[in-house]
Parts: C-alpha cells; structure tokens; sequence
C-alpha cells in the first residue's frame, strides 16, 4: 500500500508540476504561431514582382543571423533580470518587430523586423528551455520536454492553418500575426501564476568569463551524446521540412503527394513525443538515443535504397523516420540537463540552442549540393550520417563511466 500511495503522490505532483507550466506554454505557443505566420507571410510577399533578388536575400537571411545572436544574449539578460523579467522583455521586442510590418511595406527595413524576431524567438526558447530544467525533476523532466517540443510544433502548424484562413495575399495577415504575439502577454497579465524556479546559487567571484561561460567544449567533456544529438536536431529539422517538397518533386511525386509527404513527418514528431517523452523518463535516456539514432538511421537507408519504388511505402519509412528523428532533441536535452548544476542551465541552453541553429543554418546548402551531384537519395547521406554520430556518441556515453553532478562541476571548473 505504500509503494501504491508513493507512485500515487508522485502522479500527482507530476501533474501539478504540468499545470504550473501552462501558462509560460502557452504565451510561446501564440508567440510562435505569430511568428509562424510572419515567416510565411513575408516569403509570400517578396515573392511578388519587383523585388530585387539581393534585397530579397538579405530580408531571408535576417531571421536566422538574429537567432544566432538570440542565443549569445539571453544568458546575461537572465543573470541580469531573472527569467520573467527577461521572457516579458524579449516578449515585447518580439510585438515590436511584428508590429513593425503591420505599419511600413518599405522592404529594406523588413532586414530590421526580422533580425529582432529572430532573437526574440531564440531568446525565448532559450528561457523557456532553462526554466524546464530548473523546474523539472530528473523524473519528469522528459515528459515537461515532451510537452514542450509539442506545444511549439503545434503552434507552427496552427500559424500555417491561419495563414489559410486569413489568405496568402490578405492584407490583415501581417495584422493577424502581430495579434497573436499580442495574446501571448495574456496568460502572464491575466493572473496566472507562472512556475517559481529555485534559488539558484551565486557563480565564484573569482571565476573568470571562460569559467562562467559554458560551452560546447565543456558540455562534450560531460555528455557528448546531447551535444551531437542537438545539432542533429538542427540538421534534421531544417532539412527535412525544406528539402522533402525538392525531394518529393524530384522522384515524380505530384504536388498534393509532396506536401502530405512533409505533413506526414510533422504528424509523426507530434505524435510521437509524449510516449518518448514518458520512456526517457523511466529508462536510460542514453539507451532510449541509442535505439532513436539506430532506428533513424535504418529508415534513411531505407528511404534512399527502397523509398522511390513504392509510395505507401515511402510514406511509412518517412513516418517512422519522423518519430524517432524529430523526438531526440528532448531526449537528448533531458540527459544533457541531468549533468549539470543549476546554475549553469541558461547558459548551457542558450549554447545547446546555439549548436542547433548552426545545423540549421550551416547544412541545407550541403544537401541541396549533394542532391544535385547525386540524385534525390543523397538528402539522405547527411541525415543519416547525423543519425549515425548520435548512435556512435550514444554508445560512447553508455561505455564510458557515469558521470555525477560533482563530476560535472569539476568538468565546468576546468573549461
């Protein structure tokens, strides 16, 4: 009866660990619906005739140079102002660059826009992601992950929803996105309590800026499978939802058969991300890696050898592929936060997320060149060479001694 009603506290303390989450959720959900729309309204627009191609190159590239600067900011604003003072900050600058196309069509200042919004987004998954560590426990920290990877793949999809509703070419569309990133200051101004983090001890006085400054060297040395399984994340989710339509086109699929192809490997990371959510919280999140880079490299050699001679069965290889793939940045995320001290999570995020938008930014033009040279399968070599790291670096952090929270702050002191 005890061990029952022990499992039975634990269930509910779980769940009202969930709830306390919900409103931070959901003020990124619409934030991220907002600036889904965003995306997608400003490529419809510098589609239009007239627009200079430079120009049109330089506005695309803003978003993701700002994410990258996003990720180097956050950490000092966090240590400055806390997590809710700085989440409602970045916030506000996120309403600021939407606003901004609401009132001036001038293209060239467009640069400007997307530059804040893409480090107001980054920004704010770094906090959010800090947060969860610091508010999970190592029992439930995969399934608050879980929840998370959900709520932001479900906000995408629900912005390309409202970008159907609204119109490509409506006039209110830019209107409607930055009403979206406005809701998202309600659930904080309409008396929800969000989750109070815990005190998180002071850094050294002494410790240099290096010491402070948690980077992807120091976070190798403690779990090289997360931080090979981040940029895979990156590789992965750039590529697959910006090469598949390439793809799809390329081995004759028709127009219809190409976007379900790429809704299909959406479903399948949604779908899949609460049960792996709750595994990798009962079992060795190392192990559960092991089997995702596995099982993922198997369905890219699949799709590459096979994938072209039957579609139905290419859409069941790009859905296994979408379940395991799409599911191993939170896996990887959880195991990586299970090695740190508290103290070190903001910057930790903010490096892990750093590594992630490097993969998106720096891997497409490979792909696309490789399947230029050799065929449409080849999207599939730099998939599965990603999938293969995570399971060479999984193996490695299964094989070599456990590491301990004070091993790892003695790792951290040296870096």
């Amino acid at each position: 009866m005890g061990s029952i009603a022990q499992s039975a506290m634990r269930l509910w303390r779980n769940a009202e660990r969930s709830r306390a989450m919900l409103p931070i959720m959901a003020s990124v959900c619409l934030a991220c619906i907002g600036s889904a729309m965003l995306t997608t309204a400003v490529s419809f627009y510098l589609g239009k005739p007239g627009i200079a191609p430079e120009i049109v190159q330089i506005v695309l590239t803003a978003y993701p140079v700002g994410f990258l600067i996003g990720c180097l900011i956050t950490r000092p604003l966090v240590a400055r102002y806390g997590h809710e003072r700085t989440f409602l900050l970045i916030l506000a600058t996120a309403l600021l660059s939407a606003a901004g196309f609401v009132f001036t069509d001038f293209v060239p200042s467009w640069f400007c826009f997307r530059l804040l919004g893409g480090m107001s987004m980054a920004s704010m998954f770094v906090i959010c992601e800090s947060w969860i560590n610091l508010y999970a426990e190592q029992h439930n920290r995969g399934a608050m992950f879980s929840i998370y990877m959900l709520t932001t793949a479900i906000a995408v999809l629900l912005g390309q929803v409202l970008v159907a509703l609204v119109g490509p070419q409506s006039p209110h569309l830019f209107s409607v996105a930055a009403a979206m990133v406005l809701l998202a200051f309600v659930p904080k101004f309409a008396g929800l309590r969000w989750p109070a983090l815990p005190s998180v001890p002071a850094e050294p006085a002494q410790a240099t800026g290096a010491d402070r400054r948690l980077g992807p060297l120091a976070l190798f040395r403690l779990a090289p499978v997360t931080v090979v399984a981040i940029f895979q994340g990156g590789i992965t989710n750039m590529n697959v939802f910006v090469l598949t339509p390439i793809y799809g086109t390329q081995i004759g699929l028709s127009a219809s058969a190409t976007v379900w192809l790429v809704t299909t490997i959406s479903i399948a990371g949604m779908v899949a991300q609460t049960p792996v959510g709750w595994l990798s919280d009962r079992l060795d999140r190392r192990l559960i890696l092991l089997v995702q880079g596995l099982v993922s490299v198997t369905a890219c050699a699949m799709i590459a050898w096979v994938g072209a001679l039957s579609v139905p069965l290419l859409f069941v290889l790009f859905f296994v592929y979408g379940a395991t793939a799409l599911t191993i940045y939170p896996v990887a995320m959880a195991f990586g936060a299970s090695q740190l001290h508290s103290r070190h999570m903001v910057a930790a995020s903010g490096t892990l997320l750093l590594l992630y938008s490097i993969g998106n930014v720096a891997t497409p033009g490979v792909a696309a060149g490789l399947m230029a040279h050799l065929g449409p399968p080849a999207m599939f070599l730099l998939l599965g060479g990603g999938a293969v790291l995570v399971t060479l670096a999984a193996c490695y952090n299964l094989l070599r001694r456990p590491v301990a929270t004070p091993i790892s702050q003695a790792v951290e002191d040296q870096v």
